[in-house]
């Protein structure tokens, strides 16, 4: 898949078949995730795979009931190592590099799943503290998103996008 074709055609996808997702797709996806930029080249990133039904029910009650994410026979937690930008970075480092990071990562996941025809969803909204306990996150490390992945079981219309002449500017805002 072209990489155009495949930004102009990804969408989030909140509901899956039964099928399985092997572990070498999974591997696949994670191998993208961490070829993702980083700040200095640090990253920051750690994935935690959930398959468990039940830690997969957990997860979506603590995503304000999203239940869809249970749904999916694979969930992917990105969590940021904060201390381990802390020490290249400082404060900065700990509180916005590492969180830019793991977002590049996380787009690496959506557009792998993507090309292999699976379908993904970044979950952004969910109790962070919840999702730490969990999974037992040690402090340090923050949970940035969850995705669920599975072999889509919906085909979303295309979306409206605003056109490039409103969110281009040139030499100031």
């Amino acid at each position: 898949m072209d990489l155009f074709e495949a930004i102009k055609t990804r969408r989030s996808i909140r509901a899956f078949t039964r099928e399985e997702i092997s572990d070498r797709e999974i591997e696949k996806i994670l191998d993208a995730a961490r070829w993702a930029p980083s700040a200095g080249n640090i990253q920051p990133w750690i994935f935690v795979v959930v398959k468990d039904p039940g830690t997969k029910r957990r997860l979506s009650e603590a995503a304000l009931s999203q239940f869809f994410i249970e749904e999916a026979p694979v969930v992917i937690v990105v969590c940021a190592d904060q201390e381990r930008s802390r020490r290249g970075y400082g404060s900065r480092g700990a509180d916005l590099y590492c969180i830019q990071d793991t977002a590049a990562a996380t787009q690496n996941i959506l557009l792998a799943a993507h090309a292999l025809g699976l379908g993904a969803c970044w979950v952004g909204a969910f109790n962070e503290e919840e999702v730490r306990l969990i999974l037992k996150i040690p402090r340090g490390i923050r949970p940035v998103a969850i995705v669920p992945i599975g072999h889509p079981a919906e085909k979303p219309r295309t979306i409206f996008k605003r056109p490039l002449s409103e969110v281009i500017r040139r030499k100031t805002f």
